[in-house]
């Protein structure tokens, strides 16, 4: 039985992939390591929490003895690094946080995993680490990094490490840098989760500068599905951008999250009279904002056979509509 080690898997994106392998596996034993900071939910885990082969275990990556003694106990065959600070607004408040996690913690990982001889070592990153790009620059893995903001610095650092424990050790690496990703059970301060919450509940929906940011959307099941294609198929030492091509400025995407609420809400809802387009305040820009991310995720289309199977606009609505049946 093949076991894994998922740490942050308590977050959006490690907890979706935690149930991707349970229902993409029937030999498989996860172990989840996770802080439980404002990212991290032990909800999110909720369809698998019952399983015999599934262990959660709250804890901070950057605890190395405490790290050691899990990998001495379970003897992971597959490390999958989720666990990250990852928001950037709070990097701009705060950014030493950010280093300690996305730094310290990774370098903790990858320590503990040379001792212990993993298989693979995925580290989970991002499309920010290169920074601002035209809207067709369709960045590639050998693009340089210029990340723009303290949390993108930190994943970057994190990626540097990473390759170079691939370098000088030989342990096993990969990277993986995706898109935005959307879905149920995301952290309320993202994007779309915050504006149908503001919707809900009829509060102004904070716009930085003049919304015209493109950011590139990807379901949060094609991610896992494309992270596990590199697990399995990626080889050593290897980035992989994992993007679904669906570039959008956050203006049109919000204004479509309007659209679709009260379309789905139904007209005896008193809750409908208040979502519109007036709900939309514009504030000043971020710090340090970058106009757009762009990269291309053509060498994990043609060297490991993936590519995106959700289609933006459907997996969008169904996100909403997880969403209000959740907070109706």
């Amino acid at each position: 039985m093949e076991v894994y080690l998922v740490t942050g898997g308590a977050g959006f994106i490690g907890s979706s992939f935690i149930e991707f392998l349970f229902n993409t596996k029937d030999d498989v034993t996860v172990i989840n390591i996770d802080k439980l900071t404002y990212a991290g939910n032990v909800k999110n885990n909720t369809s698998v929490c019952d399983n015999v082969t599934y262990t959660f275990i709250q804890q901070d990556i950057c605890d190395e003895s405490f790290i050691c003694s899990i990998f001495k106990k379970y003897r992971p065959d597959y490390v999958i690094n989720f666990a990250a600070e990852s928001h950037v607004d709070r990097s701009i408040c705060d950014s030493g946080i950010f280093m300690r996690t996305n730094v310290l913690g990774t370098q903790v990982l990858l320590q503990v995993s040379l001792q212990h001889n993993v298989k693979r070592f995925i580290q989970i990153s991002t499309d920010e680490v290169y920074g601002a790009a035209g809207i067709n620059a369709g960045l590639t893995e050998s693009a340089a990094l210029f990340p723009g903001n303290p949390y993108a610095a930190s994943k970057a650092a994190g990626d540097m490490i990473a390759l170079a424990y691939n370098n000088t050790y030989g342990l096993p690496v990969m990277i993986t840098r995706s898109s935005n990703n959307f879905g149920f059970g995301q952290n309320s301060e993202k994007l779309i989760p915050m504006v149908i919450g503001k919707c809900l509940r009829g509060e102004a929906i904070p716009v930085y500068g003049n919304g015209l940011q493109i950011r590139d959307w990807i379901y949060v099941d094609d991610n896992c599905s494309a992270i596990y294609s590199v697990l399995k198929k990626g080889m050593e030492g290897q980035i992989y951008n994992i993007s679904a091509n669906n570039k959008l400025d956050n203006i049109t995407l919000i204004k479509q999250i309007i659209k679709t609420i009260r379309d789905m809400l139904p007209e005896s809802d008193q809750r409908r009279q208040k979502i519109d387009e007036g709900l939309i305040t514009f504030v000043e820009d971020r710090k340090g904002h970058d106009r757009c991310y762009s990269i291309s995720p053509e060498k994990i289309r043609v060297q490991l056979g993936w590519s995106a199977e959700h289609d933006f606009h459907k997996a969008l609505e169904h996100t909403i509509k997880l969403y209000l049946d959740d907070l109706s």
